[in-house]
C-alpha cells in the first residue's frame, strides 16, 4: 500500500510538472521579428502566465502545447511586438470617441461632406455633429478646405463643430446659435471669433495662436451618458487595438481633470476590461493654480516602480507629471501663425513645479515644439537639478520640432529623452509655408538624436491634431512624407523600417526605464500582434494601410479579424445607436 501511494504521488508530482511546462497559448507557422538582437526572427512563439516563454521552430513550440493550449496559427504572417504609442491621448479621447465623426484616412472632400449629411440625419435633437482633428486638406483629392456654406449645407439645422489641426474651428449657424455666440460675444486672449461685414459671426474660430478658444468651445459641448462613455472608451481601445497598438501613455490633454474625469478608466481597470497598457501623465488645468494642483496630486499618489507585474494590476497608474507643467510653457505648434515667446514669468513657475516633482521623484514630461523654448526649459532643469540632483529620474521633452543639437547634448547630459509623434504628416506643409522647405528637412532630428545615444519613443498625438493610427506615424518617419504626399523630411534623415519598429515598441518603454516590454523574448511581457500585410516587405504607400489581425496584450488576446474572430472576444455593440463609430467605424479607407 505504502509503495502504491508513493507511486500515485510520483504520478501526480510527475504530471504536474509536466503541465507546469505546457503554455497557455503558441503561435505557429509565423515570419515572427522578435525585435532580439540575438535572435532576431523565428518561427512560433509560447507565452505562460503573461510572458514570453520560448521561441523557436514551430515543431519545438509545439511541443509546449497542453490540453488547454490556446492554439494560433500565423498562416505565414509578419508577427511583431505590440505597438507603444508613446504620446496619446486615450483617457481623454475614450470619453468623446463615440460622440466624433473621424475624417482620419478619408480620401476626398467629397466623401467628407457626404458623411456631414449623414450623420446630420441621424443626429438627435440636443447632441452635436464632431469632427475633432486627425485629418487635414493634402489628404483630400480636392486639396482644400471645406467652406463654411458648404458645412451649413450639409448639415442644416443640426449643430456642428468642426476642427483643423490647432489652428482653427467652423461652427454652423445652428452650432452658433446654440452657444448663443453673436456680435457681442468678445474674443478670448489669443483667439479670434470672426466676424462678416456687418459685424455677425461667420462660424470660424481662429487659434491665435493659443488653442485655448477651440479647447473651450468643444467643451461646451454635451458629454455621454456614464453607460455610453464606458462602451465609447472600450470601442476606441478596440479601435487602437485593431491598428496593433498594446499600449499607450497618456500624455493628459486640456480640460482632462484629475480625478473627476478618469472615472471612466478608473471602472474599467477595477473590471480588468482595459485592453492597452495605460500610464499616465497628470496635465494641470489651470493657470495660475499649478503649482498647488501638482502639490495636492503628489499627496495623493505615491510613483513607485509600480513592479509591472501584469496589464490588470500596474499598468494602469499614474507615471508622472505633464506635459503640460505650467500654462506659461504652453509653445502652441499652431503653424498658421508665427511661434509664441513664453512669458517672463515662465522660469518661475516652472521652477516651482518642477523643484517639487524632482523632490518627490516624480517622472516629468513637457510640451516643447521649439528650440527657443527648449532652450529655456532647459535652463530651468539645470537650476533645478543644481539644487535637487535629477540622478537618473525619468523626464523627457514631447514634439521637439526644431531642437539643435546643442540643445540635445544638453538633454543627454541632463539624462533626458524626447519622444517624437507624427504631426508633420498633417502640419507638414503648413510649417513649410511659414518657415520653408530646408527647416523642415530633419523637423524632428530624429536621425541625429539616436545618433547622440538619446533614448527616442514614437506616436502619434491623437486625437485632436494628428490620427491616433501608429501606421501613419512609421509612413512618415520612413519615407519622410505627408499624409498628403509632399515630401517633407529629407531622405537622409528618414529611418529604415527596423530602426522606426523599435522606437514604437521597446523605444518608448526605454524612455520610461521599462526593459520588460517591447520584444518577443523570454522573460519578456507577452504584447504582440500578426499583421494582415508584412511591414518589412510591402510598398511605402502601403504602410498607412496595415493593420491587425489578431492583437494580443498581456499574454491574453483582445482583439481579431475575421480569421480570429473565434478566439477573440466577440465584438461590443455600439452606443447610443445615433454614434457616428456605429456607422463608420473608426481610421476611414475611402
Amino acid at each position: 500500500m505504502k509503495l502504491l501511494n508513493t507511486l500515485l504521488l510520483s504520478l501526480f508530482v510527475g504530471t504536474g510538472l509536466m503541465n507546469a511546462q505546457k503554455a497557455d497559448l503558441v503561435i505557429i507557422n509565423g515570419k515572427i521579428t522578435t525585435m532580439d538582437e540575438k535572435n532576431p526572427q523565428v518561427q512560433a512563439v509560447a507565452i505562460k502566465d503573461h510572458k514570453i516563454f520560448r521561441t523557436g521552430t514551430s515543431s519545438e513550440i509545439l511541443k509546449l502545447k497542453g490540453a488547454k493550449t490556446q492554439l494560433i496559427d500565423a498562416k505565414g504572417n509578419r508577427v511583431i511586438p505590440g505597438l507603444f504609442d508613446s504620446h496619446l491621448h486615450v483617457i481623454r479621447g475614450g470619453r468623446f470617441y463615440n460622440t466624433e465623426l473621424r475624417w482620419d484616412g478619408v480620401k476626398t472632400l467629397k466623401r467628407a461632406l457626404e458623411m456631414l449629411k449623414e450623420q446630420a440625419l441621424r443626429t438627435p435633437k440636443g447632441q452635436w455633429i464632431r469632427v475633432i482633428g486627425g485629418w487635414n486638406e493634402y489628404q483630400f483629392e480636392e486639396k482644400r478646405l471645406p467652406t463654411l456654406a458648404e458645412i451649413n449645407e450639409a448639415t442644416g439645422n443640426v449643430p456642428a463643430f468642426v476642427m483643423y489641426l490647432y489652428g482653427k474651428a467652423w461652427l454652423n449657424k445652428a452650432g452658433l446659435k446654440e452657444l448663443n455666440i453673436n456680435g457681442e460675444t468678445p474674443n478670448p486672449i489669443q483667439g479670434l471669433i470672426e466676424k462678416d461685414n456687418n459685424g455677425d459671426p461667420t462660424g470660424l474660430l481662429v487659434a491665435e495662436p493659443n488653442a485655448f478658444i477651440l479647447y473651450s468651445t468643444l467643451a461646451k459641448l454635451p458629454e455621454l451618458t456614464e453607460d455610453e462613455k464606458v462602451n465609447s472608451t472600450l470601442q476606441y481601445m478596440t479601435e487602437l487595438n485593431r491598428l496593433g497598438v498594446t499600449a499607450v501613455m497618456d500624455a493628459g490633454g486640456g480640460f482632462q481633470n484629475f480625478p473627476d474625469d478618469y472615472g471612466t478608466t478608473d471602472a474599467l481597470n477595477k473590471q480588468g476590461k482595459i485592453t492597452v497598457r495605460l500610464p499616465y501623465y497628470l496635465f494641470a488645468q489651470k493657470k495660475g493654480s499649478e503649482l498647488a494642483d501638482y502639490t495636492k496630486w503628489t499627496g495623493m499618489v505615491e510613483i513607485d516602480d509600480h513592479g509591472h507585474n501584469g496589464i490588470n494590476e500596474i499598468d494602469y497608474h499614474v507615471e508622472g507629471g505633464g506635459e503640460n507643467l505650467v500654462s506659461d510653457g504652453a509653445d502652441f505648434e499652431n503653424f498658421l501663425f508665427p511661434r509664441p515667446e513664453l512669458p517672463a514669468t515662465m522660469e518661475k513657475n516652472m521652477k516651482d513645479v518642477l523643484s517639487l516633482l524632482v523632490k518627490k521623484r516624480w517622472p516629468f514630461r513637457i510640451h516643447a515644439t521649439y528650440n527657443e523654448s527648449i532652450t529655456r526649459f532647459l535652463d530651468v532643469i539645470a537650476e533645478v537639478n543644481k539644487e535637487t540632483p535629477l540622478n537618473g529620474l525619468i523626464w523627457f521633452f514631447d514634439h521637439a520640432e526644431t531642437v539643435t543639437e546643442d540643445n540635445m547634448k544638453r538633454i543627454k547630459a541632463l539624462g533626458g529623452g524626447i519622444a517624437v509623434q507624427h504631426r508633420m504628416a498633417y502640419q507638414g506643409e503648413g510649417f513649410i509655408h511659414r518657415y520653408g522647405k530646408k527647416a523642415a528637412l530633419a523637423s524632428p532630428p530624429v536621425k541625429k538624436m539616436l545618433e547622440m545615444g538619446i533614448p527616442v519613443g514614437l506616436g502619434t498625438d491623437g486625437t485632436r491634431v494628428a490620427s491616433y493610427n501608429p501606421w501613419i506615424a512609421l509612413y512618415w518617419i520612413t519615407s519622410g512624407k505627408t499624409v498628403g504626399g509632399t515630401q517633407v523630411m529629407a531622405k537622409e534623415n528618414t529611418l529604415d523600417r527596423q530602426t522606426a519598429l523599435s522606437l514604437s515598441t521597446y523605444g518608448g518603454y526605454e524612455l520610461i526605464k521599462d526593459f520588460q516590454k517591447g520584444k518577443i523574448k523570454k522573460d519578456y511581457f507577452a504584447d504582440l500582434i500578426i499583421l494582415d500585410k508584412d511591414y518589412f516587405t510591402v510598398n511605402e504607400e502601403d504602410i498607412k494601410s496595415i493593420t491587425s489581425k489578431l492583437t494580443i496584450v498581456d499574454g491574453k488576446v483582445v482583439y481579431g479579424d475575421e480569421t480570429y474572430k473565434n478566439a477573440a472576444p466577440a465584438s461590443l455593440p455600439v452606443i447610443p445607436d445615433w454614434s457616428p463609430v456605429k456607422y463608420y467605424g473608426g481610421y476611414q479607407t475611402r
